[in-house]
């Protein structure tokens, strides 16, 4: 977490020549963070290789965002050809360490995370790409690629594409009907708990730079299906009633279905991407998570619309190549 040899100039350009560079955090991607303190007080200096990351769709969702009222981080200044974005600060009250230390606000946290959806739900998306079959598909398929050959089994590819395409119409339908902006890792690592705001700005929105146009329900199967943390089944069920009764939704037994097999398609691309993660980009403590994700993936096969998929997996993975599997994982 050394900064860029280019981010003093970049600053002093700026107006905050001298400031303090502090590592803050990395991510999944090829993104760093890092914490400037100076004479004008703090931001977040995001350093994104150009060669590796684009940031203009960071940019322009946050711009949206905050556009309809929502708390993205303000851009202060941007240095794409450098790869270097000067950001607002929220702080570092992010949810989930917070919640580690103290759940008594946990209800409380994720039921302002839901009003935060359902407020964005009723709004067009920005232009940006959908949420369709191409990439539904890509998706998953990351499992077959990177998490199978950890776990010793073959798998046949033909069954488990037919196998997702029989169960993901209606969200297909249902999202080129009436898309929204979806964040795609909306979930406790990613909100920023703001104590000086209320409403819709309580809580700072972050990494949403792969935003898609979408089904309603997979923000929400990324907040309460969290690989990261736990949520209970309790808080789920009572978060989910909470967004429906927001939104008007009558056919709730379809909704929760649609809720479900976009569960099961996160869950089996996660899978493979903290495979990738490991594998590839030297990453082990991703390793961790996946029992957590098994526990989803199998709560969401067991719904009846999912019955395609989870023939699927019972036909090519064995119990021991599930959650079991990643306790001994090297």
């Amino acid at each position: 977490m050394v900064p860029p040899a280019s981010a003093p100039d970049f600053l002093a350009a700026n107006g905050w020549g001298g400031a303090a560079i502090v590592p803050l955090a990395g991510d999944a991607s090829f993104r760093r963070y890092f914490r400037v303190v100076g004479d004008r007080g703090q931001a977040v200096l995001m350093d994104a290789p150009p060669d590796k990351e684009d940031s203009r769709p960071f940019l322009d969702i946050a711009a949206h965002l905050v556009s309809l009222g929502f708390a993205a981080p303000r851009a202060l200044a941007v240095d794409l050809d450098q790869g270097l974005i000067l950001l607002e600060d929220f702080g570092d009250k992010r949810v989930a360490p917070l919640l580690a230390g103290d759940p008594t606000d946990e209800t409380a946290i994720y039921e302002a995370a839901i009003d935060i959806l359902a407020a964005l739900h009723d709004h067009a998306p920005p232009p940006v790409a959908p949420y369709a079959r191409g990439e539904l598909l890509r998706e998953v398929n990351i499992l077959t690629e990177w998490y199978l050959p950890i776990v010793g089994a073959a798998g046949d590819a033909a069954a488990y594409d037919a196998a997702w395409d029989a169960v993901w119409g209606d969200v297909i339908s249902e999202t080129a009907a009436q898309p929204v902006l979806v964040l795609r890792d909306y979930h406790a690592d990613n909100l920023m708990v703001l104590d000086d705001r209320d409403g819709l700005q309580r809580l700072g929105l972050l990494d949403f730079q792969d935003g898609l146009a979408g089904h309603p329900a997979y923000d929400l199967v990324s907040l309460l299906q969290d690989a990261r943390r736990d949520v209970s089944p309790r808080l789920e069920s009572a978060m989910l009633d909470r967004y429906m009764d927001a939104r008007g939704i009558a056919d709730r037994e379809g909704f929760r279905a649609s809720y479900e097999v976009l569960g099961a398609q996160r869950n089996a691309k996660i899978l493979g991407v903290f495979s990738r993660l490991w594998k590839r980009d030297g990453k082990p403590g991703y390793r961790q998570f996946q029992p957590r994700v098994w526990g989803y993936l199998e709560r969401n096969l067991r719904h009846p619309a999912l019955a395609p998929v989870k023939a699927w997996f019972d036909a090519n993975l064995a119990d021991d190549q599930r959650a079991p599997a990643w306790k001994d994982a090297q």
